[in-house]
């Protein structure tokens, strides 16, 4: 049976070996969503920037939450409990127990300071573009190689914040694109550790696990079948004992979240990059299209590197448009700052397009 990921390789890049007719129908779907996004996102864009300097304000909101917590919890307060009486205290939810941070961020505040897990942030970040530029394809021009490194850093912005320390989702987001930079088939295991220490810090990279398991299944690398299979058990055993501690806390009364059936649609995700990243510089009608161009350079990049990021990238924002609340605009960090870093492989992905739905051959590295 042919493996399908190596049937995927065999292909270079895939958007130049579309029919002419598949091209053309590529591009007027791109310009029609970037025309839709400019649009779409004017009224969110109105509602949403409050909603971010909310959260972002350091007197209340959820980073004076995470900052009151780890206080007490680096004074010897025991997570769980402090957790619970913070958030009821502010009327935040406790129910589900999944409303209750893992305490992970907390303990690590409490050992090195959130000026310390900032500078750690920062140094995840050079890492990533060491990683980055060890794993980009040789075949790519020169300009491509220099524009992702770029790119990478640009979509990391969100680590200058001063309390970026505080974020759960800066710094998952940092692990899971160490993860993702460092993969290779013959040394797996650095990537594994930093996605393991993703999903400890922020539950819902747990996602990034899964696919990276649906292609290590297709491939048939059992090894890291077994891998991924006993992180997961790990994951969910860590899963069990935070509900315990959480329940064993709950009181009669306590506030339940309002649930994760937002339906906001794709506008969300965008907005949110268009916030998160260095994308904040521009106004709101340009950055917010510009979002979506990263995902077309993932996908035309071809290869296992560009299929799992389109995929990662892809399925991410479609759950954040199902499930999220706009509340819940912060997801989006953990996409970054892989995600815009594809947007250094969007020039020669539209001009392959262009080429081929004019009848050219488009030319493969």
């Amino acid at each position: 049976m042919t493996n399908p990921l190596h049937w995927w390789d065999s292909l270079g890049r895939p958007l130049a070996r579309l029919p002419r007719w598949a091209a053309a129908a590529a591009l007027a779907v791109l310009a029609a969503l970037m025309v839709w996004s400019a649009l779409a996102a004017a009224p969110d864009q109105q509602a949403q920037p409050a909603q971010v300097e909310a959260k972002a304000d350091p007197a209340d909101g959820d980073l004076a939450l995470y900052a009151r917590i780890s206080q007490r919890v680096a004074a010897g307060e025991p997570y769980h409990a402090v957790a619970m009486e913070e958030q009821r205290a502010a009327d935040y939810p406790t129910r589900p127990f999944v409303t209750v941070r893992l305490p992970t961020l907390a303990w690590l505040h409490a050992a090195i300071g959130v000026g310390g897990v900032r500078m750690l942030c920062a140094a995840l970040l050079l890492a990533c573009l060491f990683g980055l530029h060890q794993r980009i394809p040789h075949g790519l021009a020169p300009a491509e190689r220099v524009g992702a490194i770029v790119m990478l850093a640009l979509g990391g912005a969100a680590v200058a914040a001063p309390l970026s320390g505080l974020v759960h989702e800066v710094l998952a987001g940092l692990l899971l694109t160490l993860a993702f930079v460092f993969y290779t088939p013959s040394r797996w295991w650095p990537s594994l550790l930093a996605a393991a220490l993703a999903i400890a810090v922020r539950e819902i990279a747990v996602v990034f696990v899964l696919l990276w398991l649906a292609f290590a299944i297709v491939a048939r690398r059992w090894g890291e079948v077994t891998a991924l299979l006993g992180l997961l058990l790990v994951f969910a055993g860590g899963m069990a004992l935070h509900y315990h501690f959480v329940e064993m806390r709950r009181m009669l009364g306590d506030p339940a979240s309002q649930g994760w059936d937002g339906m906001a649609g794709l506008s969300l995700p965008l907005v949110a990059l268009s916030r998160l990243s260095a994308l904040l510089i521009l106004p709101a009608a340009l950055a917010v299209p510009l979002a979506i161009l990263p995902l077309l350079g993932w996908l035309g990049l071809g290869g296992r590197m560009g299929l799992f990021a389109a995929l990662w990238f892809a399925g991410f924002f479609t759950g954040m448009a199902l499930f999220a609340r706009p509340e819940n605009f912060y997801w989006a960090q953990l996409t970054l700052p892989a995600y815009i870093a594809g947007m250094a492989f969007v020039p020669r992905a539209i001009i392959e397009l262009i080429q081929i739905s004019f009848g050219q051959s488009a030319r493969q590295p």
